[in-house]
């Protein structure tokens, strides 16, 4: 017995599975190691996929190929004596941001990794979906230093179509480096980090069902098609595993940046509210 879990992106335009065996059932038929007891390296490097994934879901969910990625640097003069002021410096600068989308009747929606290098210089990665005139609304706000745009789709960095090369560029941290291309990793070039992402974007719910067996081969969906697919075997459990992502051909959706969903909307807002307050949630304001 295995179960599929996935997750639903962009109202079915993006769809996200992972399988693996039933652990109450066992692999029936799969090969199967020793169970080990999982190493400081082996946990921080599961931490770290977690996060990766996490913050793809969100890029998946509420940002298109044709949104910002910005990165704003500091002049040496100005840089922070430490993360919490760094912290403050991006709070106060996003406020504008969302302060001129709001008035130009949008919703802002960013994720954003504060870095320190290891040489001491800092700057801020962001990403944001666009509206008219976003370039000129985020050189507006950051007056610390310079400022970096392009759109998703056109870096050579993290250009992809499932965004799992931006969300690992997102969540880079002072622990571990860069994955290379055999999957070792590369020394950390940070000495200190800090991610984060506006409160306002809800992830779809995780969505399960059984299978009876492993298929050795996954297939696309009628009008989609794979764009990515990792197998492997879990390093603690000894289960094979695999995860993939569907994207359907033709689009519903214009992927030159934000669609009507991201419009600002009062309505919108309360329906929010009165979700989150159904599920218990409640979100202080701030940044």
């Amino acid at each position: 017995m295995y179960i599929q879990k996935y997750q639903t992106f962009r109202k079915g335009d993006v769809i996200d599975y992972i399988e693996i065996p039933d652990g109450r059932y066992g692999a029936r038929g799969l090969p199967r190691m020793k169970k080990k007891k999982p190493t400081k390296e082996q946990i921080a490097e599961i931490n770290k996929q977690n996060k990766e994934r996490r913050c793809r879901a969100y890029l998946m969910e509420y940002f298109r190929p044709g949104d910002t990625f910005a990165t704003w640097t500091y002049r040496p003069s100005a840089r922070p004596p430490d993360m919490k002021s760094a912290l403050k410096d991006f709070q106060k600068s996003i406020r504008k941001v969302r302060e001129e989308y709001k008035k130009r009747g949008y919703e802002l929606f960013w994720i954003r990794n504060i870095e320190k290098g290891t040489r001491g210089a800092w700057h801020i990665h962001l990403a944001v979906n666009a509206i008219p005139g976003t370039a000129e609304i985020l050189r507006k706000a950051w007056t610390k230093g310079g400022i970096y745009i392009e759109t998703i789709r056109d870096s050579e960095k993290f250009g992809d179509d499932d965004m799992t090369r931006l969300a690992a560029y997102l969540t880079k941290d002072a622990k571990m480096g860069d994955k290379k291309d055999d999957g070792s990793r590369e020394k950390p070039r940070l000495k200190e980090s800090s991610y984060g992402h506006s409160r306002n974007m809800q992830l779809p719910p995780v969505r399960k069902r059984k299978l009876q067996h492993w298929k050795k081969e996954v297939k696309p969906k009628k009008g989609y098609y794979i764009a990515r697919i990792w197998e492997g075997i879990n390093p603690y459990t000894g289960f094979k595993y695999r995860r993939y992502t569907m994207i359907r051909i033709e689009r519903r959706h214009d992927d030159e940046g934000s669609d009507l969903r991201h419009h600002h909307s009062g309505r919108s807002r309360r329906k929010r509210r009165k979700l989150r307050s159904c599920r218990g949630i409640h979100h202080p304001k701030g940044a």
